[in-house]
This record gives C-alpha cells, structure tokens and sequence, in this order.
C-alpha cells in the first residue's frame, strides 16, 4: 500500500470515528460535547503530514502545506480551549488568536491559488479567458452568498463572527479553486488535485452553513464531529491525485469551458427567488449587483467574442483565397498550373467550342539543372515564363504544366502558329540572369467539334513529342493519325515491362580479338530482345523507349549481374584462357541512378568476379551529364574496374574528357575505320583517312590507355590498323555476337589448339 493511500485511510478512519462519535453522542448521550472538537485538529495534522514530501515539488504546495499546518493549529487551539471550558463549550466563540491563526491559512491558500499557472494564452485569447474567470468566480461567490453566507449573517442563532470569517474563507476558496481548476491545462499542478482542494472548502464551509442556519448553537457539534473532518480527508485525496499526476498516470487535460456558462445560470438563483416573492432585504441587494455585474461582464465577453469572429472570419476568407491561388497556380512561375488550365479549357469547350492548345517543353532542360545546378534551372524556368507572359499577352492563358513543360491556351481565333514562331524566335536569344540559351519543342492542337479536355490534351502532347523526333526546336500541329507512331512508341514502353517480368531479355556476347591472330581477348555484353509474336525487336527500336521509360536502370542491372555471373563462369572453368575483360555499355540514366555503385559492388560481389575483369563503356555525352555521374565513375574507377570511352571521336570535348575522366580504354569509333583500308592511289587522300586512328592511336598511347577498334568488316580493314599500332578489335569480319554457349565452344577450341601446340613443342 502506498503512503497516500495511507494517510486518505487515516484522515477517512478519523472522519468515520466523528461520524459514529456524534451519533453516539445525539442519540444516546454518550461521551462530552468537547470530544467533537478533537476530529479536526487530528484529521488537520495527517494532511499536513500527507503534504510533507509535496514540499519539494513546486512551491503551490508547499504554500498549501504551511497553510493546512495553520489552520490544523487554529482549531487545535480551538480544541484545547474547549476542553478548558467544557461547561460553556457550547456558547463560547473561538478564541481570537485561534481564529486570526486559521483564517492566515486559509489566506495563504488563497494567495498559493492565485499563482497557480493556467493555459497560456496569446495577445487574443488573454482578455476573453480573464472574463471567462470572472464571471466564473463572481457567479458562483454570489450564489454561494446567497445560499450559505448571507443566512448565517441573519440566523436567529448565527455562530460567531470569527466562525462566520472561517466560513466565508472557505467558501471563497471553494470558488477560486473551482474556477482555477476550469483554466488549468497541463503544468506542474493536478487540476484534479485542485478540485479537491474546492471541496475542501467548499463542502464543509456550506454543510457549516447550512446547519447553522438550520439547527442554530447545537449545530456545532455535528459540524466539529462529521462535517468539517471531511476537509482533511478531501486534501489528502487531493495529495494522491497530484502524486499519480506526477507519475504520468492521468493524461493531459483540455481547458474547460462549462464553468462561465454555468455561473450565468447560478447567477440567476436570486432573481428567480425575487420574482418568486423573496423580500428585498440587504443579502439578496448584494446578490443582485453581483447578477448586475456578471451580466456587463457577458456583455463585454460577447464584444470581444463578436470582434474575434469577425478577425478570424476576415482571417478565413483571406486564407481560403490564397488558398485557392495556391491551388491553381505555380508556386514557383506564379503562373497559372495544370488544374487552372483545364478549368479554362474546360470552360472554353463548354461556351463557345473554341480553343487552341500550345504544349511547350523545354529541350535537354535536364542538362542545366545537372551541370549548373538546380537554383540555375529555376531561374531559367522563371525567365521562361515571364517570356511566355510577354509574347502571350492578352490573347491567351500560359500556365506551367509541370517540370519543364509549359502550355498557352488561346480562344482569341488568332493562328496559333503564328504565336509558335514568335514563341520560338524569343527562345532564340538568351535568358535568365545567366544569359543561357534554350529551345522548345511546341505541339499545337486546335479543338475539333465534340472535343474534350482530355482528347485536345492529348492530341498536343502527341503533336509535341513528334515535335521532339523531328529534330526538337520547333512546332508540329496535329493532324488525324499523327498519334499512331506515337502511339506505338508508348506501347511498346508498356511491352518492355512485361517482357523484363516474363524474362524474354537475352544477353549475347561480341569477341573482342587479337588483330594478331584473331585470338579471343575479351567480350562485350549486347542485350537482345525475343518478342513472342514479333520475334527479335531491334536494340535500335527498345533501347530509346527503356531510356524515356526509366526501365534502362532495371535493365542495366540484368545485364550487369548476368555478365559478372558468365565471366566468373568462364573463368572458372577456362583459367588463363577466359576473357581477360567482360564489358557491357552503360547509359547516362544509369549512371543518374544513386544505386549504381552499390549494384555494381554487389554483382562482383555475387559471381565472384574480380574488378579488374570488368569494362563499363559510357560514351561522351554520358559523361558530360553532371556532377552525379562524374562522382559515380571516379567511385569505380577506386574500386578498381576498368572504365571504356566508347564511340570516341564523335563528341565535342573528347581531348578533355581524357583528362577528366578515368578511363582505361579507348575505343574508336566505327566511322572511322569505314574506309580506312582504301588505297585509291592518292598518299593524301588515304592519309586523311588515317588521320583520325593514327591521332587516337598516338593519344592514347601517350596517356597509357588501352585502345579498341569497333566495326572491322575485311581482313584488309585489320591490316591497316595493325600497321597504325592497334592491337585489339572487333566487329563482324572477326566475330558476330553470340550466345555464351558459343563463346564457351570458341574458348575451349582456342584452349585445346594451345594446348596442341605446347605439345609439340615438348
């Protein structure tokens, strides 16, 4: 059992032995009247004891300790001088000292009360809460005044003045608790605890009240005996409530409203006993003005509660507008967005039938936001739509659609093309603060008779991505069954899904050869796709629909991991005659892929491929993508795989790139071993043809790169390239790409003819 639970059953044990003291005592005689005064003081120190280790806590307590340790001496006093005059117990008034005592108590309570901190509250919500606590307090005092004070100032037999005090303090506590427990949320203060502590007062100081009015001199022994030991016991209830507060027992509370609108209606109590034919006498005088002053109170909650609503409707009306600004309008353009568009194409549709739709998206966008930055490419996105904004003017709606994609509706009957050219011709010089230039490809489609807001949607999209195959940087409108390639194209995005799902993704091997002796050195990893109707789908054809699909990034990582497995495989079983190096191409998507480097460790990882056997080829443009790829190739050139330039030579920056890029390998590109083994009598002419391999060639050995031949068609092809120093190539006069069943076969014959030879050597 806890020590609270110890003490709320001693104060009760001391209350129930008051009760059963005092019915003994009226009923039988039994025992002295003075006895009665005796439950009090003991109840009155087991409180005080109860409240010990609360002193500690915050000082509210230890204010309420001292102020119970006070009243417990007042009617200890009391007690002690009762049993001095037991003949005149009955008659004689509380000793002067006993009561100034007592009544410090309950003063203290009072002022402990007052600062007990309630709900904060901001600048608004102060004064209403301030009004709200009044009314509460002075509603209730008033009925308490009419109901319990006031008949004991009139009784026929009152009880004495300091008695009367000791009353009236009580119930002003009970008030103040009351109305202070309503505004507490939280805090280091129980508000449950607090309404004990109302009891407290409450409840005895009314019972005293109501019983001396009632039964007069001889109410006194029942109040001593039963009524007034009921207050230790609830300030003991009100120390085990704060304890279990403070344990985290009680969860927190909301701040109570009930209270005010309560004291409005108990307020009322005196003027109903007026109407009803209560004499007007000096009491029911003071319960009326404070019925008056609750009511001006009201008054003046009201007006601020009327000037708070009309803030807070004025408030709602502004928040709902900018609301509604938000949700149709770009954030960061100010212009109109997607949902406003289709507002206004909608209701276009609906009144006169006519519109013209001009889908606009930003070329290559993605390229400035990798190399300069996002902030750059919100601020050329900016400078597009004011552009926008300029040349649309008062004869169409621009709003950004989303990303870098913009649209301009326009109902004025004006050709919409013409509004392409001037689009198109501000595009043509720089923007931004940056001074960057950028193009657009635009799609234009006109509202046919029955349209819908999806269907003319739809037809610019299809007029702008033709827009975009047709070399970007221009306007296509669109005609009935522009969308069918289109068409063809996405669906055939969808089928690349399926296909990854139902495994129909192969990956075939191309040699790369010795030019020496045309021996196996290594192998590059090509995808190859076997459509079940269609058969085998060109690279050519997928490859572009994988890249704007995202379904690159999967794909790439099938061929990463199946290439490490066969490599490991081939070595394994072949030793020093397996591939020294299994390439496959990578894509600038992939590379984007913050995954990349992890999936790469943990193929390796898997098949057991040492990184050294492994080339990722990127070419050029990947490289010139951005931070995040330049991060992601230096990582795995640390790792130690062997990075490849492919198609090098039909880039812009490919001198510099050698020197910031980790690459390995070089691998010249096959249009410029096209023609290269032609001797057509002129020196001048087959040296220009040369040109470009022997440059390569001399380049790469000056670096201590690597280099390969891509696309040898004729023997006479790698004559040429072995006289210019290149000792490694690839393409079909050497070896078409191949399942890895065939490569296996090449290997094996390739390990047995070597092993013949060492043979007869012997």
């Amino acid at each position: 059992m806890t020590r609270e639970a110890l003490y709320v059953r001693a104060t009760a044990a001391v209350a129930a032995a008051g009760t059963a003291w005092c019915v003994a005592y009226l009923g039988a005689g039994i025992g002295a009247e003075t006895t009665a005064y005796v439950f009090v003081p003991v109840g009155g120190a087991l409180a005080t004891a109860s409240l010990y280790h609360l002193t500690r806590r915050n000082p509210f307590w230890r204010a309420v300790f001292v102020s119970i340790g006070l009243i417990t001496v007042g009617y200890g006093w009391l007690a002690v001088d009762s049993l001095a005059h037991a003949d005149e117990v009955r008659t004689r008034a509380m000793p002067t000292p006993a009561a100034a005592v007592a009544a410090l108590g309950f003063l203290i309570a009072m002022a402990a009360l007052a600062r007990v901190p309630v709900a904060p509250a901001g600048v608004t919500e102060r004064w209403p809460m301030v009004l709200d606590r009044m009314i509460a307090f002075l509603g209730c005092a008033a009925v308490l005044w009419y109901i319990g004070l006031a008949p004991m100032l009139t009784a026929r037999e009152s009880l004495s003045r300091q008695a009367t005090v000791l009353v009236g303090l009580g119930l002003l506590i009970a008030v103040g608790a009351a109305t202070k427990a309503s505004y507490i949320a939280g805090g280091p203060v129980d508000r449950v605890a607090i309404r004990f502590i109302a009891a407290a007062g409450g409840v005895p100081a009314a019972a005293t009240a109501v019983l001396a009015v009632r039964f007069g001199l001889i109410a006194s022994v029942p109040a001593q005996a039963i009524v007034l030991p009921l207050a230790p016991l609830l300030i003991t209830l009100g120390v085990a409530a704060q304890t279990r507060a403070d344990h985290g027992l009680r969860p927190p509370a909301r701040v109570g409203v009930l209270l005010p609108y309560l004291a409005m209606i108990l307020v009322d109590v005196p003027l109903i006993a007026v109407a009803l034919g209560e004499p007007l006498r000096w009491p029911v005088r003071v319960a009326l003005i404070a019925a008056v002053a609750v009511t001006g109170l009201v008054m003046v909650r009201l007006y601020l509660t009327s000037r708070e609503n009309t803030r807070l409707l004025r408030n709602a009306k502004a928040q709902e507008e900018r609301l509604q600004y938000e949700v149709s309008h770009d954030g960061l353009t100010a212009l109109g967005n997607r949902a406003l568009f289709r507002d206004r194409l909608a209701d276009a549709l609906t009144t006169t039938g006519r519109a013209s739709v001009l889908l606009i998206d930003l070329d290559d966008f993605k390229t400035v936001n990798d190399l300069l930055g996002h902030g750059v490419g919100d601020h050329l996105l900016v400078s597009v739509a004011r552009l926008l904004e300029a040349e649309v003017g008062g004869d169409g709606l621009p709003v950004r659609v989303g990303g870098d994609e913009f649209a301009v509706l326009t109902c004025s009957g004006a050709e919409p093309e013409e509004l392409a050219v001037r689009l198109l011709r501000a595009l043509a010089h720089p923007i931004s603060e940056h001074r960057l230039l950028v193009q657009a490809s635009i799609g234009i489609a006109t509202a046919a008779p029955g349209a819908t807001v999806d269907s003319v949607l739809r037809e610019a999209d299809v007029a702008m991505y033709t827009a975009k195959q047709q070399g970007k940087a221009g306007f296509v409108r669109y005609v009935d069954g522009l969308g069918e390639p289109v068409l063809a194209h996405m669906q055939l995005g969808g089928e690349l899904r399926r296909a990854l799902d139902n495994n129909e993704f192969r990956v075939v091997y191309q040699p790369i050869m010795r030019l020496d002796g045309t021996r196996l050195f290594g192998v590059e990893a090509l995808l190859r796709w076997h459509h079940p109707t269609r058969g085998e789908v060109a690279p050519a054809e997928f490859i572009p629909a994988a890249e704007r699909t995202g379904l690159i990034v999967p794909l790439g990582r099938f061929v990463l991991r199946e290439t490490c497995r066969q490599a490991a495989e081939w070595l394994a079983e072949f030793g020093p005659d397996a591939p020294r190096e299994a390439g496959l191409n990578v894509s600038a998507r992939q590379l984007h892929d913050p995954d990349f480097v992890a999936d790469v460790a943990e193929a390796l990882s898997d098949s057991g491929l040492p990184c050294e056997r492994l080339v990722l080829e990127v070419t050029e443009s990947a490289v010139l993508r951005g931070q995040q790829v330049s991060r992601a190739l230096h990582e795995l050139d640390r790792m130690g795989i062997r990075l490849a330039l492919d198609d090098f030579g039909t880039g812009e920056s490919s001198l510099s790139l050698l020197r910031a890029f980790p690459a390995a390998i070089v691998k010249l590109d096959k249009s410029f071993v096209d023609g290269i083994e032609i001797d057509d009598g002129h020196p001048a002419a087959a040296g220009a043809r040369q040109a470009v391999a022997r440059a390569v060639i001399q380049l790469a050995h000056a670096l201590g790169l690597d280099t390969v031949a891509e696309g040898i068609e004729s023997p006479e092809q790698v004559t040429t390239l072995r006289e210019l120093g290149y000792t490694l190539g690839q393409g079909y006069h050497l070896a078409h790409p191949m399942p890895a069943a065939e490569v296996s076969r090449l290997l094996a014959h390739q390990q047995s003819a070597g092993s013949g030879r060492l043979g007869g050597a012997r």
